[in-house]
């Protein structure tokens, strides 16, 4: 699907003359998004949204096609700023982010370059949230389309794409047996839908936290046990956050825990996991597999941490499916697309994804798959956009 918008930017230079800065997870997939767009005409600059998701090896491809990466598979803090603001050195005109530490420095460190800022995109729900906020405390100073909340994104990049590799880098991580485990999910959003799904599919017992009654609501009727953390904290294998907030796996949780309890985060950050006080409790630390620390406890309890508290479907996997991350980059690739044509139209605000494009991006991937599907009579468009016809 990426590929018939790639075509067409090849023709129609949307983005001519136009600098992309972009803040990425940089896989396979994102380095199609960054084809796509410079077909189209922009000057795309790269950098990594997560210091342990890069693929080093597409990082290196893509500055062979011309657009310069800033990014290195375990990267620390130092390095992952210094890649940032090289990103946004190139005095972006389209920003895209996913986690919106992009435009969170813009607005608080690079302020000066806001004036060359025609719009941008946010991928995640963590950083729709965060430009929100920025939104409610008057301080965004440029409009930004919440990709995230696109249907075409939610309901299959948050919980089919992330539940499938979530469970993938944890297996890869740990090569546990699934069957049988009790895996506590905290967080029933979309992406927590999809961890619950593919964890039961594999036979595992799921129980969910949350903090949110209609979605502990619908968790119970989706067939998981429901109960406070601190009480799922005494009795589960493996526990994986995904809530988008922090500290959500606190020391008393810790204090519980079996021996042997495993730790990962599927959320965009690490602070879901209270590390530090991980890192407090423990007498002794050790790397037992390349995504697994062990961490000793004065009681002799072990717990293990995986991927460094990082999301682990890309730290220890490769993230989503290609197939998944297609919907989600011609998002971003059309709603750049709309940013670019409706240049200075816009207020400073998050928008939601126009559905003309949400359609239309169901649509391509329909037709990329060879599946057709009926349309509406003249009669029934009729009948739905009246009232007088009843019973």
């Amino acid at each position: 699907m990426l590929k018939l918008i790639k075509e067409r930017f090849a023709t129609e230079k949307p983005f001519k003359a136009i600098r992309i800065s972009a803040c990425l997870h940089v896989t396979t997939e994102t380095a199609n998004l960054a084809l796509a767009l410079k077909e189209g005409g922009a000057d795309t600059i790269l950098c990594a949204s997560n210091p342990l998701s890069t693929q080093d090896d597409v990082a290196a491809a893509l500055t062979e096609y011309g657009i310069p990466t800033n990014a290195i598979k375990g990267e620390d803090e130092a390095t992952y700023y210094k890649h940032l603001n090289t990103t946004l050195d190139h005095k972006p005109q389209l920003t895209v982010d996913d986690g919106a530490d992009l435009v969170s420095t813009l607005h608080s460190k690079r302020r000066e370059l806001i004036k060359n800022v025609i719009g941008g995109t946010e991928e995640t729900t963590t950083g729709v949230l965060r430009l929100r906020s920025l939104e409610r405390a008057g301080k965004l100073r440029y409009p930004i389309i919440a990709v995230n909340d696109a249907q075409t994104k939610y309901l299959f990049d948050n919980r089919y794409g992330t539940g499938q590799s979530t469970i993938d880098g944890i297996t890869r991580a740990t090569n546990i047996l699934w069957a049988g485990k009790k895996v506590v999910v905290c967080g029933y959003g979309w992406c927590g839908h999809g961890i619950a799904l593919r964890a039961r599919g594999l036979g595992a017992q799921v129980i969910i936290t949350e903090v949110e009654p209609v979605r502990a609501l619908e968790a119970m009727m989706d067939g998981a046990q429901v109960m406070p953390l601190l009480e799922a904290a005494k009795v589960g294998d493996i526990f994986i956050t995904v809530s988008g907030d922090k500290h959500v796996i606190t020391k008393s949780h810790l204090e519980v825990m079996k021996d042997g309890a495993i730790l990962a985060n599927s959320g965009h950050f690490n602070v879901e996991l209270d590390i530090p006080a991980l890192e407090a409790m423990a007498v002794g630390k050790r790397r037992i597999r390349a995504f697994v620390d062990d961490y000793t406890l004065n009681n002799g309890r072990h717990l293990y941490l995986l991927g460094e508290g990082r999301l682990i479907n890309l730290a220890a996997a490769e993230g989503h499916p290609a197939s998944v991350m297609d919907m989600s980059f011609a998002n971003q690739a059309l709603c750049l697309e709309y940013m670019a044509k409706n240049r200075g139209k816009l207020e400073a605000k998050v928008y939601p994804v126009p559905q003309e494009i949400d359609k239309q991006v169901a649509q391509l991937k329909l037709s990329s798959m060879g599946i057709e599907i009926d349309a509406l009579t003249a009669e029934q468009k009729e009948y739905l956009s009246s009232w007088q016809e009843g019973t």
